[in-house]
């Protein structure tokens, strides 16, 4: 029965370095890429050897723009890759050149080994192992070699760990070496470590090899005492979670069916994939919402440092036009991203995330109470978006006579505002649920623009007379004003769209 490690999850804010570190640099294979299983609007991307093979896997999932998470107690700390013993000094050479910090070489149990980083953060080991086999010239890491974890109950874990195929080695200090038929868990043990904290940089969890679904379900009853488990399908494999004493997340995995359940083998990893229970409508708007990238070689647009965290969608016929979308408190720069292509497919779409937070949603400017807004704060974060949106126009050679910004509630009072404030950049404007937020003297604007209002009548969120307010405001700024109400509430639907397009139309 072979054991050993099947693949290790991690969480990466950028999913763009991610792919040029594990595919650019280590040379590793994209051989999925798939709407996550817990959540099918986050992507969900594994690297390793062509065929996919468990024991070279590692994957990650994108929390784009995440903060850095803590690697602490009952966590992985570091990923090890093994390579041919006589190419770590050309590794070392690499990773200097690409200014990727690395630190080594040096000997733990009798192995060199060189420390990388990788753009989140995450400790990356490079191995010299006898049995990688290769030239000695840089290719890519053959296998995983092991990983540490870090325990302040270190017996309980290298007890727990020994379920799953592993035997104590040796020892080097506060570090337990265990070995299974294909590799090591190397278990730290830790004390006044303070818990890890999920975010970028930091493993998920580690998953280890079970021969078939008899094993799994075998093992499930084995810690029927232990405590909770749960017991997935996710398609390429079955696998169990569960926690050791410290808290460490493991999952035990089938290696079948393997990552060619839903590619060929010389396709792996080509083209987004979803769980069977995404309906097609869904895994279509998906598509448009998750993180696109490109691949080592592949003509991309560099992603310009701006006020805002933001990302684009490339269509792949494009008619030179451009959607800004704001999305309303509590959502994120993905919520309107489906409409907009819907709208116009040829056309790209700049995402904008807002920078505000209340209660831990994101909104565009602070507010004080239903109804009552930060007047300095608006005007303060309409003059940072300005700036953005004059700084994404230049860095990304869009053209400002083709752009329209799409808002909805919050993002829709922000571009209201920016129309008052700053009627030049504003040409074309689309506000779902806007109104008035802006008070006090404004310097009489001169929009030349077209905008669209649509409002509900049922909404309780947005009083009808600000609405309408808004629209009167406008109005007297210079801007071409339409004013739909609908018989609606404050959320969108299908009449929302049908309204823009009709709008449009008429440009």
């Amino acid at each position: 029965m072979t054991t050993g490690i099947h693949h290790v999850t991690s969480i990466t804010a950028d999913v763009q370095a991610n792919v040029d570190f594990y595919m650019g640099f280590l040379g590793l294979s994209l051989v999925k890429q798939t709407g996550g299983y817990e959540d099918a609007q986050q992507l969900h991307l594994f690297y390793g050897d062509p065929e996919g093979r468990p024991g070279t896997l590692v994957s990650f999932l994108v929390w784009e723009a995440t903060g850095r998470g803590r690697t602490g107690l009952g966590q992985v700390s570091e990923i090890a890759f093994a390579v041919p013993a006589d190419s770590l000094g050309e590794w070392m050479m690499r990773a200097i050149s690409a200014n990727i910090p690395v630190e080594g070489p040096m000997k733990e149990f009798g192995e060199p080994v060189l420390r990388l980083k990788d753009p989140d953060g995450l400790i990356i080991k490079l191995v010299a192992s006898e049995a990688a086999t290769g030239s000695g010239s840089v290719t890519a890491p053959c296998y995983i070699r092991g990983v540490t974890v870090l325990s302040d109950v270190a017996e309980a874990t290298t007890a727990f760990i020994g379920r799953f195929g592993y035997q104590p080695q040796a020892t080097e200090g506060a570090i337990t070496r265990l070995k299974s038929d294909t590799d090591v868990v190397d278990v730290h043990a830790v004390t006044g470590f303070p818990p890890s904290v999920k975010g970028a940089g930091v493993p998920d969890h580690v998953a280890f090899r079970a021969p078939d679904i008899e094993a799994v379900r075998q093992i499930r009853l084995d810690l029927i005492n232990h405590g909770p488990t749960n017991v997935h399908d996710r398609q390429y494999f079955v696998s169990l979670y569960v926690r050791d004493t410290s808290g460490l997340l493991i999952e035990y995995a089938t290696d079948a069916p393997g990552m060619t359940a839903d590619e060929p083998a010389d396709q792996l990893g080509q083209t987004l994939q979803f769980p069977p229970e995404v309906m097609p409508h869904v895994a279509e708007e998906l598509r448009i919402r998750l993180p696109q990238f490109a691949r080592p070689g592949e003509m991309r647009c560099p992603k310009r440092d701006l006020p805002f965290i933001h990302r684009f969608y490339w269509p792949e016929e494009m008619d030179g036009s451009t959607i800004v979308v704001l999305h309303g408190t509590g959502g994120d720069e993905g919520d309107l991203m489906p409409l907009a292509h819907r709208l116009n497919p040829k056309a790209a779409i700049l995402a904008v995330r807002g920078r505000a937070t209340e209660e831990g949603n994101l909104r565009w400017f602070r507010r004080y109470g239903p109804g009552e807004f930060d007047q300095a704060d608006i005007r303060s974060e309409a003059a940072a978006f300005n700036a953005f949106l004059a700084g994404a126009i230049r860095g990304y050679a869009l053209d400002p006579d083709q752009l329209l910004l799409l808002g909805y509630s919050n993002g829709a009072n922000m571009i209201g505002a920016m129309a008052q404030l700053y009627p030049d950049s504003v040409r074309q404007a689309v506000l779902l649920r806007g109104m008035k937020v802006l008070e006090g003297d404004l310097a009489q604007a001169s929009g030349q623009g077209r905008v669209l209002l649509v409002s509900g009548d049922t909404d309780h969120m947005i009083p009808m007379d600000k609405a309408n307010a808004l629209t009167s405001e406008l109005t007297q700024s210079g801007y071409e004003v339409s004013h739909r109400v609908l018989g609606l509430g404050h959320w969108m639907t299908d009449a929302d769209q049908a309204a823009i397009k009709e709008w449009l139309k008429g440009a």
